[in-house]
């Protein structure tokens, strides 16, 4: 009896070691999307670095239930060589379970980080949106990291509100004006929430002294090495475009100020080989998905022109129930983007799906169409 227990346990054992992990040949947009150890990719509002030839996914790491919308672990990366298969590289940045005074500390909202590579400082560096623990949404700051491998560990460096004294180079002598006593002086939330016009309330100018807020955000090298920070600002009613110091490490004070009152968040951009800037934002709605917003522009700093809802076909009035979060480049192909997106759930985030579609440029514009499956075949080379 003995020895039939033994072979059937020496059996199971070699039948769990053998256990095929799951690997991946396509996209499959919404559906579950498991690393190198069968568990699914934990990688919310994140962005992708290529370097030396392989792509790393940063994201925000979830837990479940909804103390998950806080964070509770930190960053979490990714590694890949195919962008079907994933392998697991653990916490690129930690949050600070010690000590609760750090900007960082256990508990804050650390929302949507990119990593960008400096060729000069041989740095790689982390942007992402931060709110201090306790405070809700009213902090509306800039947090930064550096380390010196793709995978980590970043160390956490300060927390900021942009170009603290610095006026937009598109600045208007009426946002030098007193505030408008009707602004609300906490976070209403949403679009709309202010009473008027946000160029007539002046909260460019009321924010002018402490710094610009900055909530949804990304980041984006041109083909120069310039580094830009994009992020959505003036109580969520206006884009703003910063330019980076030359280390990536703070902001050189030259930005611009776009899309005045249209609420735009969760922005990604492209540019393409003939020179020309894209554009994916989405409406201010909160966790619930809405229509996708599109420009283009010749240059980083404008003008840039509203192109509409780039989605098209059944569910594009809600992004195909998704949320921009980044545009990814394809090495080795020629103007080969993929629209990267989160489906949201709030109530158990770890169980969020992403979306990955491939953008076709039609007439000048931006398309995205939903496909249950592809592969990047579907790009030239």
């Amino acid at each position: 009896m003995k020895r039939i227990t033994i072979f059937t346990l020496g059996l199971i054992l070699l039948f769990s070691c053998n256990t095929p992990k799951t690997s991946y040949n396509v996209f499959n947009p919404g559906q579950e999307w498991k690393d190198n150890n069968d568990v699914h990719i934990n990688a919310h509002g994140g962005g992708i670095l290529f370097f030396n030839q392989t792509y790393y996914w940063y994201g925000e790491h979830k837990v479940e239930g909804k103390i998950g919308n806080t964070a509770q672990v930190g960053v979490h990366v990714y590694s890949s060589k195919d962008l079907y298969n994933w392998k697991d590289e653990g916490i690129a940045l930690p949050v600070d379970s010690i000590d609760s005074n750090s900007d960082i500390s256990k508990g804050c909202i650390l929302e949507r980080p990119k990593v960008i590579y400096n060729e000069k400082t041989k740095k790689f560096v982390m942007w992402f949106h931060l709110e201090i623990k306790s405070q809700g949404y009213a902090s509306a700051r800039s947090g930064v990291a550096v380390a010196d491998n793709p995978t980590g560990p970043f160390i956490f460096i300060e927390s900021v509100r942009p170009n603290k004294g610095t006026w937009p180079v598109n600045v208007q002598e009426y946002h030098k004006l007193p505030v408008s006593n009707t602004v609300k002086s906490n976070y209403c939330g949403g679009k709309g929430c202010l009473p008027a016009h946000v160029d007539s309330l002046n909260i460019l100018g009321r924010d002018f002294k402490n710094g610009q807020m900055a909530r949804d955000m990304n980041l984006f090298v041109d083909d120069d090495g310039k580094a830009y920070h994009l992020y959505s600002s003036e109580e969520n009613s206006t884009l703003h475009i910063a330019e980076l110091s030359d280390d990536y490490l703070s902001h050189s004070g030259r930005y611009a100020r776009f899309f005045s009152n249209r609420y735009m968040e969760a922005p990604t951009i492209m540019k393409t080989s003939k020179g020309k800037y894209y554009f994916i934002a989405s409406d201010c709605t909160g966790w619930s998905p809405n229509a996708a917003r599109s420009a283009s522009a010749d240059d980083i700093f404008g003008p840039w022109t509203e192109l509409g809802n780039p989605c098209v076909g059944p569910d594009s009035s809600t992004t195909f129930h998704s949320q921009s979060t980044y545009i990814l480049p394809v090495q080795g192909k020629n103007d080969a983007f993929i629209f990267m997106a989160d489906r949201w759930t709030p109530e158990n985030p770890i169980d969020g799906r992403y979306i990955w579609l491939p953008i076709h440029l039609v007439n000048d514009k931006i398309e995205l169409k939903w496909m249950d499956k592809w592969d990047l075949s579907i790009f030239k080379e």
